[in-house]
């Protein structure tokens, strides 16, 4: 192994490229030498959405965190089209983690298209974050989603994106029909200020944090959030498919909002193959574990690592624990639970 100057080097090198191109060019799988002369670190290809999101480049800031603190692996932060791309991507091993919502999650664990063919056990290794959505408007005679009719042109997200088959079906509950648009998140403001949207989709990242793009609708048209009435709210609950969750909209600036609401809520997690590295998933967490009070300094997203119970919320029913992955939350976080399941070692 070369010493630790010309390996720290070498590694900031290669995060220097990293940043210049948005994706990283991988030469191993995990388990594997890396590339560079006498190098015995593990590449670790991480995936997660395109690379203007925040998803992208929080885990640009996760895969820093990692690379200085341990020579022992390297993380890539890649870009993705989206989840049925990670996951074919887990399939071809052109990566070792990669993020997912729910919804998915649960079309992978029932074999449904498009993922009824994947030719590997699919296993959790830790949270992301949470994305709960909520419905806006600047229509002052729209109130809760029930007043959403067949002329009320509404974009439950654009058509073709990963949240939009989830959030078409909790409007369902919520109204007989309305006309489907498909407008990206940025200009649902400019599309209601010309007639051509009604109602948009909102969000706040882990409950907290208001995206750009969200406020910058804010500040583009008199925004509303609209309420959900107990029927709806109850009928999220009881669908197996949704993940509803209550959230405050009231700290939302510049918009008129009913407070706390419930909310079709995404919740991403990393997940792998189980035939990765039993060691290359353990360095990994204790690497990213032993970063935790800094995670915030490398991207603002990080900062809810600093609870170990953030590290195992909303895990997916059914899909089973990484083995390393499991043994390090009972083992070094103490978190556990008796309701998980830990993945047979490959």
């Amino acid at each position: 192994m070369a010493n630790e100057h010309s390996h720290t080097d070498r590694r900031s090198t290669r995060r220097s490229i990293l940043a210049a191109t948005g994706i990283g060019a991988a030469t191993a799988l995990a388990g594997c030498s890396g590339s560079g002369s006498g190098s015995d670190e593990t590449t670790i290809r991480m995936r997660t959405s395109t690379s203007s999101t925040t998803a992208y480049s929080a885990n640009q800031g996760l895969a820093s965190a990692v690379n200085d603190q341990t020579d022992e692996l390297f993380v890539e932060a890649q870009t993705s089209q989206g989840t049925e791309a990670n996951l074919g991507a887990l399939q071809s091993e052109d990566a070792e983690m990669v993020y997912l919502q729910n919804w998915s999650a649960y079309d992978v664990q029932q074999g449904n298209d498009p993922y009824g063919q994947l030719n590997f056990d699919m296993v959790q290794i830790f949270h992301y974050y949470d994305l709960p959505w909520f419905f806006i408007t600047n229509d002052s005679e729209l109130e809760t989603l029930s007043d959403i009719g067949a002329n009320t042109k509404v974009s439950p997200t654009p058509e073709g994106s990963g949240t939009a088959p989830a959030l078409e079906k909790a409007l369902s509950y919520a109204t007989d029909g309305y006309e489907r648009a498909s407008v990206g998140y940025g200009s649902q403001g400019s599309a209601m200020n010309e007639n051509q949207l009604d109602v948009g989709m909102g969000t706040l990242m882990n409950f907290a944090v208001t995206p750009s793009w969200l406020q910058q609708i804010a500040s583009e048209v008199d925004m509303k959030v609209l309420d959900v009435e107990d029927a709806t709210a109850q009928a999220w609950e009881d669908d197996e498919r949704l993940l509803s969750q209550t959230v405050d909209t009231g700290s939302i600036e510049n918009a008129t909002t009913p407070g706390e609401i419930a909310a079709p809520t995404f919740a991403y997690n990393f997940v792998s193959r189980n035939d990765l590295d039993y060691d290359a998933v353990y360095n990994f967490l204790t690497a990213m574990h032993e970063q935790q009070s800094e995670l915030a300094d490398y991207h603002g997203l990080l900062a809810t690592f600093e609870s170990n119970d953030f590290w195992i919320k909303n895990m997916y029913d059914g899909v089973p624990f990484h083995p390393a992955a499991a043994d390090f939350y009972k083992d070094e976080l103490g978190v556990w639970s008796e309701d998980f399941e830990r993945a047979d070692e490959k």
